[in-house]
């Protein structure tokens, strides 16, 4: 017999009875495994790209892994024996032969799988923990355990512990549930498959692959956990107890409508069977309850119990996306300046845009769509079995499988088209933002229509790959529709054989699965919808997770002390530095400046002057050597401490499209107006900005465009001024201006140099020939140095540098027109370089 109480015919007889719960899972894992598990294979030997044995990590977790995959048949196999021989005398069942098969067929099955992803990738999924098909399978056979828990109390169940055979079963039935535990959560850690991180690292690495076939695509879930642990922080609010309770209470909010959920068919039913029975009686109370738990439910989601949840998730989403916001903007102030040299306005402000908003978006869908949807097809499978018979459930838990199956195969399918769109709107926005800040560019060239033709293109590059995203879309939602419309064809059928011909069930019966399976089948179609939500989501999040991963070039060493300053004396000991290990723009540089004295750096372009004024502010870190402020190594002192410790007047003065007040006021954010008048004053600025329709208020525009040259370094003068610092860096401060301009201007640049450590890098020699000294540069190594008029007696690089521009103007002033600070006469030495030139 296949069971013990019937033929083939009758195993459903008593509906969830062990030999129907053994048959259907043994049947459920054999056809999803055949369809699916072979599938997948067959895939990997015709596509998959074999990786060498020193890609693959090694891991022990991997060995339990497969110890488990193979104990769990061959408990199997010692339960059928035992139960033929002690149990049942040397009966056998067929449920039991069947079943002790079907798992000595799927779990090694399952291994030479698990073997594949371990030892090769496929072209569009590489290095992400095993692929959903395992995923599925482990979940199965974890749910098939939990089956028991519905029948155990049958009385023709096996598990009884009153007896040996009993007791037996039980063994068998809590090693095999912790045995799948354990799976379900190895399938997810994936212990010995390569992860992204692997990937990467090895990607230039010739070892990577037995052959040379690239790998493209990644899925949305790569590295899903880490992610999860990156916004994880963000969700819980730690400092506010009022929000936690939000929290709480909105977790609350969801679970009491998945059992308004349950409520609302069942007292459908019962005003139907009240309806057709004998005698008529008016159930008011029925039709109040329904009604009642009808409205918490709602309907689309908008019953009092979601809005409710919505109202007070607000301040919650509110906290997110700050936390979120507020700690990329402080991140992305925190990287180096070399990486801020590389990147793209337009692509970085669209990535954070995206990024910020999936955040709460993600948060959002799973906390209160895809997780209640979840819970809501579980329940439903469990009642339709319980209370219905086995064909219904059957029905439910086929098209949801293959509903969510083919739902999450064809989505991760589609993750290029979406990855593909995302790129090609970066390059959008990038070229658009490229293109408006350099209005003035493109006017000078006459090239509007060139940019146009352009930013067209750029259009049309992301409206391709739109089109193929939209597409796949319409292909995965018309599979959807045809899979949910055959499951409710099947299911109102056999409900409607059960009344009609079976007399089985009543009309309230039927009107019981018709209004559950729709009100089902309503959050089964928005899985779909939420399962891409989320991918789109991890999708968008991605890029905002490598710019959060960017670690800093820069930063400040353990326990590092904020810089005392004494006297503000720096100095440079044999420093080199290099952009680029085959470049090197700096060799061997040393010098000392005297607290209160002027040093000059000149020569020409390409020499290194202005990388030694990023050095100073620690824009970078020398390669070799060090360099000191009054004895302290700047790189043991904080970086906020040091830069507050220094003013510049650079050559390129932007400032912040807002007004002069706050331009001037960046200087000390907590100034006065006083004090912001009198910078202003020093810088002989003042009088000028007085004249403006609204003075200090007036707005200086986009890079300060709506200032002269001449007004924009000004107020960096009176900025720097208003600063105050013990150590000063005029970056070729006046280069870009006339020379009636810069005479102008020099006043001022002597008010910021009074009595201050002072650096000046000079294009115009003019400019610096009263500096207590004067290094003269080339090929990143000091050529000469002294005072201008020792170098100019040396008749050396200097001196040829001063002839050229006596030629090429007549406005070299004299020495007493000069504008570098006088003090006092230091000591002068010469060296000079042989060394190939290096350009900055």
């Amino acid at each position: 017999m296949f069971c013990p109480n019937g033929s083939l015919i009758d195993i459903w007889v008593n509906k969830t009875s062990e030999c129907f719960v053994e048959t259907t899972v043994a049947g459920t894992l054999a056809v999803y495994m055949i369809l699916f598990g072979t599938a997948q294979c067959s895939m990997y030997r015709k596509y998959s790209t074999p990786l060498s044995q020193a890609a693959i990590p090694q891991s022990r977790l991997y060995y339990v892994q497969m110890i488990i995959t193979f104990l769990l048949p061959l408990l199997a196999v010692a339960k059928f024996f035992i139960d033929i021989h002690i149990n049942q005398k040397g009966v056998v069942y067929g449920y039991q032969a069947v079943y002790m098969l079907v798992m000595i067929l799927v779990f090694p099955l399952s291994a030479k799988l698990i073997l594949m992803e371990r030892n090769s990738l496929l072209p569009s999924m590489p290095a992400r923990g095993h692929g959903l098909i395992l995923l599925i399978f482990w979940i199965l056979v974890f749910i098939s355990e939990n089956v028991a828990f519905i029948t155990m109390k049958k009385d023709d169940w096996s598990i009884k512990l009153n007896n040996l055979h009993g007791q037996i079963e039980f063994g068998f039935f809590v090693g095999n549930y912790i045995l799948s535990f354990l799976l379900l959560i190895l399938g997810v850690k994936a212990p010995g498959i390569m992860t992204a991180r692997d990937y990467f690292s090895l990607h230039n690495s010739t070892d990577l692959f037995l052959d040379s076939d690239r790998v493209e695509e990644t899925s949305t879930w790569n590295n899903m956990i880490r992610k999860v642990k990156m916004i994880a922080p963000f969700i819980w609010p730690k400092k506010s107890i009022a929000l936690q309770l939000r929290v709480v209470a909105c977790i609350l909010l969801v679970i009491a409508g998945r059992v308004a959920n349950v409520y609302v068919p069942l007292y459908s039913a019962k005003i139907v069977d009240s309806l057709t029975a004998v005698p008529l009686v008016f159930r008011w109370d029925l039709i109040f309850t329904y009604i009642g738990i009808k409205f918490l439910q709602g309907g689309l989601g908008m019953g009092f119990l979601n809005n409710f949840r919505s109202y007070l998730w607000i301040r919650v989403q509110q906290y997110t996306k700050r936390e979120v916001e507020v700690s990329l903007f402080r991140h992305l102030h925190n990287l180096s300046l070399k990486w801020h040299l590389s990147r793209k306005t337009g692509e970085v402000l669209r990535i954070m845009d995206r990024g910020t908003d999936s955040t709460n978006s993600l948060l959002s869908f799973l906390l209160f769509s895809i997780g209640p949807t979840i819970i809501d097809i579980i329940v439903a499978v469990i009642f339709f079995l319980s209370y219905f018979n086995w064909m219904m459930g059957t029905v439910v838990f086929i098209t949801m499988v293959l509903y969510i199956a083919l739902t999450i195969i064809i989505t991760e399918w589609r993750t290029k088209f979406q990855r593909r769109m995302n790129i090609a709107d970066n390059n959008m926005e990038a070229r658009s933002v490229d293109s408006m800040l350099n209005f003035e560019t493109v006017k000078y060239y006459g090239a509007e229509e060139y940019e146009v033709h352009a930013y067209k293109d750029a259009i049309i590059e992301y409206q391709n790959e739109e089109f193929k995203t939209q597409v796949s879309l319409a292909i995965l939602n018309t599979v959807q529709n045809v899979i949910v419309c055959i499951g409710l064809l099947a299911g109102s059928l056999l409900s409607v054989h059960f009344v009609v011909d079976l007399k089985e069930l009543t009309v309230g019966d039927y009107v019981l699965f018709t209004v559950y399976i729709i009100q089902l089948y309503g959050p089964l179609n928005y899985f779909g919808t939420f399962y891409r939500a989320i991918q789109k989501n991890f999708i968008d999040m991605e890029n905002m997770f490598d710019l959060m991963n960017i670690v800093p070039d820069v930063k400040d060493v353990p326990d590092a002390k904020d810089l005392v300053l004494i006297n503000g004396q720096v100095e440079f000991r044999n420093v080199t530095f290099s952009y680029q290990p085959e470049r090197i723009v700096l060799q061997n540089i040393s010098f000392v400046v005297p607290p209160g004295k002027t040093l000059a750096l000149v020569g020409p372009s390409g020499s290194g002057k202005s990388t030694i004024v990023r050095l100073l502010f620690r824009f970078f870190d020398v390669d070799s050597g060090s360099i000191i402020i009054d004895d302290q190594n700047i790189q043991q002192v904080t970086q906020t401490s040091l830069r507050k410790a220094i003013g510049v007047v650079p050559q390129d003065t932007v400032l912040f499209n807002n007004s002069i007040k706050f331009n001037i006021n960046y200087g000390k954010v907590d100034s006065n107006d006083s004090e912001i008048m009198h910078s202003a004053m020093a810088a002989e600025i003042h009088e000028r900005i007085m004249k403006f329709p609204d003075q200090y208020n007036t707005q200086v525009g986009e890079r300060g465009l709506k200032l002269s040259g001449g007004e924009k370094q000004r107020v960096a003068i009176a900025r720097t001024l208003l600063k105050a610092p013990a150590i000063v860096l005029l970056d070729e401060a006046t280069s870009a201006l006339d020379t009636k301009t810069e005479r102008q201007i020099q006043a001022a640049l002597d008010q910021v140099c009074a009595n201050r450590t002072t650096i000046i890098v000079a294009h115009r020699l003019s400019t610096v020939i009263h500096a207590d000294e004067i290094l003269v540069l080339k090929d990143g190594e000091i050529y000469e140095r002294g005072r201008h008029d020792d170098l100019i007696i040396r008749n050396g690089l200097y001196a040829e540098m001063w002839s050229e521009q006596r030629k090429s103007t007549s406005d070299i002033p004299t020495n007493e027109d000069s504008v570098a600070p006088a003090t006092s006469t230091s000591e002068t030495s010469s060296s000079k370089s042989h060394h190939h030139p290096h350009h900055v």
